[in-house]
């Protein structure tokens, strides 16, 4: 039997199809689910309650929390990131925190890459992907995103849906998606591990250092995006 392929126009319309039903469920899910969710984890002490009720199930929904704030963009990751130190401690939240954010970034990246640029910016304006083109062409391309991605304080979301415009593979993807993430997610659960022991001091101290981080990686970021914006304006034929 003959496989009928479909014509340019036909998929036009699958991906303005796929990208449409993308923008209701996330509206969907941010209404109903991510503000409920979001408010719930800034109330540390009720969000342990409620998981240790639950027992791996509590985990597992943690998991399915953090999975569906890579995804909607729009939801906060950091409330998530210091109550999972808080309900789980350092370790067990920095496994479980990291598991959904990885599981996050695969899902967003095989979208991404099906549906094209017309996803990303449901969440994101074209000046925010123009300030990352030069990912596209540079041969430093790999390091830079290893470098964007790994110091807290910079866009990880943006750079999560960015990486699917680009030819980069997924074994790359994943090692940056996975290793790249435990910096930023550590001073995260460290902070809200201090909080769960009451440990208010070392707290204070993790949540200083981390503020120190992620300013510092926050200039470093618009520092590299300038430069480049900078260079390519010096030569546009690069």
């Amino acid at each position: 039997m003959e496989k009928r392929t479909l014509s340019e126009k036909q998929k036009k319309r699958l991906a303005v199809g796929g990208v449409v039903i993308f923008i209701l469920l996330s509206l969907f899910l941010f209404w109903f689910v991510g503000r409920p969710m979001i408010r719930f984890a800034r109330q540390p002490e009720l969000f342990r309650q409620w998981v240790d009720a639950r027992g791996v199930w509590g985990k597992i929904a943690y998991v399915g929390m953090v999975f569906l704030q890579v995804l909607v963009a729009i939801i906060p990751g950091e409330p998530l990131e210091l109550c999972g130190g808080y309900a789980f401690g350092a370790f067990w939240g920095t496994v479980l925190c990291l598991l959904g954010a990885v599981l996050g970034s695969v899902a967003v990246f095989a979208l991404v890459r099906r549906l094209g640029q017309p996803l990303v910016e449901v969440f994101f304006p074209k000046e925010k992907l123009e300030s990352l083109r030069f990912l596209r062409s540079s041969p430093k391309r790999d390091a830079l995103m290893w470098l964007i991605f790994t110091v807290p304080g910079t866009p990880k979301d943006l750079l999560c849906y960015f990486a699917g415009l680009t030819d980069l593979s997924w074994g790359k993807w994943l090692l940056i998606a996975t290793v790249g993430r435990i910096p930023s997610i550590v001073t995260s659960t460290i902070g809200g591990d201090a909080l769960g022991v009451k440990n208010y001091q070392f707290a204070l101290i993790a949540f200083a250092v981390t503020l120190a981080i992620s300013g510092v990686g926050l200039l470093i970021y618009r520092t590299v995006c300038r430069r480049h914006e900078e260079a390519e304006k010096q030569d546009p034929a690069e």
